[in-house]
């Protein structure tokens, strides 16, 4: 498999000269689905960011062949969706959110309706096509979020804590859509089980450093380097109930 995402030895301060990323290395296989884990204040927004040059630090950084000098390629390869949705729509009709990326391409009105039809439609809301967007849940709002990045149709789809904030059906819903994506996914989340179903391997990344890099379910299963970096699983969650997730096609 190729790799689709490169990082080498990035490093960024903010502007106060407190360092938020480390030093840190990753590879990401196309198709691969990694969960990046780790304690508040490790970094991992920060790291999400730099992926579609939102932020930019120094070290290596290519995904899909673009870096930081083809900044409008980069971009248009990572599709990064926020912890919350409200950041990302703003248009009166969800359908105008959608269609607010592939227009400003520059596309053609057909393209344009076939790429929101069909974002819509991979994430169960095309029904909710000519709402307004503050008329729906927040799980709702997420999925129509998640939407909007994938009608630009991205190599790499980045969420930043998917299921925070949903209620378990909410959740259980956009495990589901999420499973059936066919993209190399990576996100952030505190939400240990989320990741054991969603994602083939984690990190752990802490103090701007990625500490640990296995196959989801191994890396959960070991509860004492978790404590070291303050993480745990829910009370009475059972590893063993969870099939390792499989690879989706690139």
């Amino acid at each position: 498999m190729s790799c689709v995402v490169h990082l080498r030895n990035l490093r960024y301060a903010y502007p106060d000269g407190r360092a938020a990323l480390r030093g840190v290395n990753l590879q990401i296989e196309h198709g691969e689905r990694v969960a990046v884990l780790g304690p508040n204040g490790a970094g991992k927004t920060t790291l999400m960011l730099h992926l579609n040059g939102l932020l930019s630090g120094e070290g290596e950084l290519e995904v899909g062949g673009a870096d930081r000098e083809t900044l409008h390629e980069l971009r248009r390869r990572v599709g990064v969706v926020f912890q919350d949705p409200d950041d990302q729509l703003f248009m009166p009709t969800v359908r105008e959110d959608v269609a607010f990326g592939p227009l400003n391409l520059g596309l053609a009105r057909a393209e344009i309706g076939e790429r929101v039809d069909e974002a819509l439609g991979q994430v169960r809301m095309l029904h909710a096509a000519p709402r307004a967007p503050y008329q729906l849940s927040m799980g709702e709002r997420r999925r129509v979020a998640i939407a909007t990045v994938l009608a630009m149709r991205p190599q790499v789809l980045v969420l930043d804590e998917p299921s925070a904030s949903l209620d378990p059906r909410a959740r259980r819903e956009l495990l589901g859509i999420l499973d059936g994506i066919d993209r190399t996914m990576l996100l952030t989340t505190h939400d240990l089980p989320f990741a054991a179903e969603l994602c083939e391997r984690a990190v752990i990344l802490d103090a701007g450093r990625i500490v640990a890099d296995r196959p989801t379910l191994e890396l959960l299963g070991d509860a004492e380097l978790l404590a070291r970096h303050d993480l745990e699983l829910p009370a009475g969650f059972d590893l063993a109930r969870i099939a390792p997730p499989a690879r989706v096609a690139a």
